[in-house]
């Protein structure tokens, strides 16, 4: 465990060591004070509605809770199958990693539109690995399949290329643009690693659900909430901000499907705003005036089964404050919020409403809100 520090030198909490992809919103420097929030609330098991890269999925598995996991995306359930419902010993899957880094390259499906030369033109480098990689990928995502493994082997196997990939890649650490010029991890070449994954002594569950299908059935003791909210930039097209955009390919590694691309940068087809769209990175008011976000995230509290929330929210979010304090009011007691300033890395907590309303129309603020529900 990795034990964090506050300015003043005082412990906040252990953080269990954590492993994942590059990915937009990443709360991994918020673990400390999730961590925090949940131990008081004495939670034996935790339900992470919008799990992502799993990274705070897998910070409560290791602490000893019992999780279960749930996003709408392929790779994160993939990746929190790895990690949360993982059995065997690291060294176990040692010669399965070591038998796929032996495949020869072969020429496939993601080196014909994901992969660039390393010398080639500028329109060529706009790709988002070099064929060396690419060349690897097509033979390993190959062999997985060849293989017929287990279903937590297969998300072991697909979680190592997937980390080995995001590796060299040559992005700003997304899918829905790549770099003009090829980057110095580019030209890496690709090798696979264990993932380092644990022995989990509890019974984890991975889902991959609507959130609001999920959150009708899951019952456990807290709730733990970081859904997109979407840009407060009412120029800001919502594609940018949605995630199926941001880590299409990913996908696409899970699956092996072969899907039908579009666009410069070959997005999945059912990766478009059209298909894709997410109720909580909507940029538009309803008929009655709010927000959507706002109404969705008011339904979600509402139909939580759970008698804690951590709810996590972004300044540059289209919530405001003010709705949302008002929205969580209605459905519990706020027992604390915790605010941090990445640019300024302070943490401070806050005990009137008003203090954390006023600080949250500020720019580069993350909160995180301690929620008491009653039944």
């Amino acid at each position: 465990m990795i034990a964090q520090q506050n300015l003043f030198g005082e412990t906040i909490v252990p953080v269990p060591e954590t492993e994942s992809i590059k990915y937009a919103g990443s709360k991994l420097k918020l673990l400390p004070h999730i961590l925090a929030l949940a131990k008081e609330t004495n939670a034996k098991t935790v339900f992470d509605g919008f799990a992502g890269s799993t990274r705070v999925s897998q910070a409560f598995a290791k602490a000893g809770y019992k999780v279960i996991s749930n996003d709408v995306s392929e790779y994160s359930k993939v990746i929190g199958t790895c990690y949360l419902r993982n059995k065997k010993r690291k060294n176990e899957y040692a010669k399965l990693i070591e038998h796929l880094n032996s495949m020869p390259p072969k020429d496939g499906w993601f080196t014909e539109h994901y992969g660039g030369e390393a010398d080639g033109n500028s329109a060529e480098l706009k790709k988002p690995w070099q064929k060396k990689n690419t060349r690897k990928l097509d033979a390993i995502r190959e062999e997985i399949d060849k293989l017929k493994l287990d279903e937590i082997t297969k998300c072991v196997a697909l979680t190592s290329l997937i980390l080995a990939m995001d590796g060299v890649d040559s992005t700003l650490g997304h899918f829905s643009s790549y770099l003009k010029d090829w980057s110095p991890r580019s030209y890496k070449d690709m090798q696979m690693k264990v993932p380092n994954v644990w022995e989990n002594e509890n019974r984890n569950s991975v889902l991959k659900d609507d959130i609001f299908n999920t959150v009708k059935k899951v019952k456990a003791d807290l709730a733990y909430y970081d859904p997109p909210y979407g840009s407060s930039n009412e120029k800001m097209p919502p594609s940018r901000v949605r995630y199926a955009s941001y880590y299409h390919i990913w996908t696409t590694i899970c699956k092996n499907d072969k899907p039908k691309l579009f666009g410069k940068v070959a997005r999945r087809e059912d990766s478009s705003d059209i298909v894709s769209a997410s109720v909580f990175e909507e940029f538009r008011k309803s008929e009655s005036g709010r927000f959507i976000v706002i109404e969705a995230i008011d339904r979600l509290l509402s139909e939580t089964k759970c008698p804690w929330i951590i709810l996590s929210y972004s300044s540059g979010g289209r919530a405001t404050a003010r709705e949302l304090n008002d929205v969580m009011h209605s459905h519990g007691k706020l027992v604390k919020a915790i605010e941090i300033g990445y640019k300024k890395n302070v943490m401070a907590g806050m005990s009137w409403t008003n203090e954390w309303i006023n600080s949250g129309q500020e720019p580069h603020k993350e909160f995180l809100f301690l929620i008491e529900k009653p039944f």
